[in-house]
């Protein structure tokens, strides 16, 4: 064969490739349009353990949260009133269970304070001391909050 035969194949030469008759649109239905970044919305209600993974630990005065379940009774609506007024609310649903998230900052005390009152009696009430169960959160930490109330 001669290098000028039409039939002879280039080894550095592209393949030949076929142009479509149509240009396929950039936007594929029927996925949303989403933004790349997540919203502040979305960000407060992540996981706040979540959150230390995903973002690192962020800088926050101290905190003290009170995490509890829904329960039955005229002191829920109560309950659920200062958990919504509190300096961050979190609604937290497993399955059909759903827990109240509320953190509290040193000038809430009297707010934490009231909501403890009505929550104590419930053994799947939890405190967090920033974030983190602590060992002796109800009889050292809020105590030590409850300083703070003048």
């Amino acid at each position: 064969m001669k290098p000028s035969d039409p039939h002879e194949i280039d080894d550095n030469a592209p393949p030949a490739v076929e142009v479509p008759d149509y240009r396929p649109q950039e936007r594929f239905w029927p996925y949303p349009d989403l933004p790349e970044q997540p919203t502040d919305e979305e960000l407060a209600r992540l996981d706040p353990a979540l959150s230390e993974v995903l973002f690192g630990t962020p800088k926050r005065p101290f905190s003290v949260s009170l995490e509890f379940p829904t329960f039955e009774g005229p002191a829920f609506a109560k309950a659920l009133a200062l958990a919504r007024a509190a300096g961050e609310y979190l609604e937290i649903r497993q399955g059909a269970a759903v827990r109240h998230r509320a953190r509290f900052y040193p000038q809430d005390a009297a707010r934490l304070r009231d909501l403890f009152e009505i929550v104590d009696g419930l053994d799947a009430t939890d405190v967090l001391v920033d974030d983190q169960p602590v060992p002796y959160a109800r009889e050292l930490w809020l105590p030590l909050v409850w300083f703070l109330i003048t």
